[in-house]
């Protein structure tokens, strides 16, 4: 396998005026492709439209910061749709694209990221993000506000274009493919997601994590083989298997230090501790260290696996038992085999 990594597309900042705009819009006058300079396109009207969860308390209150904005910045109205439990927002943002909409700002979680994020792929369309959820993974690893819902805003208003890469996630047979802007991953990390209790996510966030992995602290391992790019097998006693897009977590923790959203890789992360305490506090240990850059290898304790990591374009993992499965925060169910590749630069978001 080669480091040697494709090109990714190039960055842009949106229009000239700081506002979104779709491609071909005017520039400033006197620049070519104003209106009114020899060959100018024909101007493009932004519109701005937002699929916002509605159980998110800040939600409300941003429908009205929205218009306001737009407004401010000579943009028509913006257009507003809730996400259902039916619908968490793919449906929602089609209409939006059939309604015209140059600009998708997700107004929630990783799971509205990612339904937003599937309506969009192919079109062009950029997607901005207003995170109002528990981990806000994506929002994270993009560098993006996650105090100021004004902040992020104004960002998802006038921010530039960067090309993303998404994961796809298929489930032992199931012909249906399951988009994942993040993280998929099978085992304790998919347990962990699952026992969450949604009154204590509400209350303390993603600490309420913490309670569900209590739980799940002594669970037997599973034995994994892992097909990376149709190569050599590597078979690994596993308590978590993570397929990364992205590498950051809840906390300023980095799982995946080499992990980017644009290298148009995958990285696989097999996390191989012993239960008890000491083999979580050598896991932490292990974390906390990659989070600050260190990256020299920790003690090894007798049958204590370290974090295995391994890039692939397509890595296909199978166990030796059913486990549960996750993609995004989504549960996928319980399997015994799934395989993920990676789509490279084919979301456009806004970023600063």
């Amino acid at each position: 396998m080669t480091d040697v990594l494709p090109p990714i597309p190039a960055t842009r900042r949106r229009g000239g005026s700081g506002c979104p705009s779709a491609p071909g819009s005017p520039s400033a006058p006197g620049v070519p492709g104003a209106p009114g300079s020899p060959g100018a396109p024909e101007t493009e009207t932004t519109l701005v439209a937002f699929v916002a969860n509605p159980t998110k308390r800040a939600s409300a209150s941003l429908h009205a910061a929205a218009i306001a904005q737009c407004q401010t910045r000579g943009l028509p109205a913006p257009l507003w749709f809730a996400t259902t439990a039916e619908d968490p927002g793919v449906g929602q943002a089609q209409r939006a694209l059939d309604l015209g909409a140059t600009v998708v700002v997700a107004v929630g979680g990783d799971g509205t990221a990612r339904a937003v994020a599937q309506a969009l792929l192919g079109t062009r369309v950029p997607m901005g993000v207003i995170p109002l959820g528990t981990g806000n993974l994506l929002a994270r690893n993009l560098g993006l506000p996650l105090t100021s819902t004004d902040h992020a805003l104004r960002l998802a208003l006038t921010g530039r274009e960067r090309a993303i890469d998404v994961g796809w996630l298929r489930v032992e047979d199931d012909p249906r493919e399951n988009l994942f802007l993040v993280m998929a991953g099978l085992g304790f990390d998919a347990a962990l997601l699952g026992g969450a209790d949604a009154r204590l996510k509400a209350r303390f966030g993603w600490a309420a994590y913490f309670i569900s992995g209590a739980r799940q602290w002594n669970a037997r391992r599973l034995r994994a083989e892992i097909d990376v790019d149709g190569g050599a097998v590597i078979s690994q006693r596993v308590r978590t298997l993570v397929i990364g897009n992205c590498g950051r977590l809840q906390g300023g923790l980095t799982l995946l230090p080499r992990a980017r959203p644009d290298d148009g890789w995958l990285d696989v992360g097999a996390v191989g501790t012993r239960g008890g305490i000491q083999g979580w506090l050598e896991l932490i240990h292990r974390v906390v260290l990659q989070s600050t850059g260190v990256r020299r290898r920790p003690r090894r304790a007798a049958g204590n696996a370290p974090i295995g990591h391994v890039r692939a374009r397509r890595v296909r993992v199978r166990t030796d038992r059913p486990e549960a499965i996750q993609a995004d925060g989504e549960l996928l169910g319980r399997a015994q085999e799934v395989t993920a590749r990676v789509d490279p630069g084919a979301l456009l978001v806004l970023v600063a």
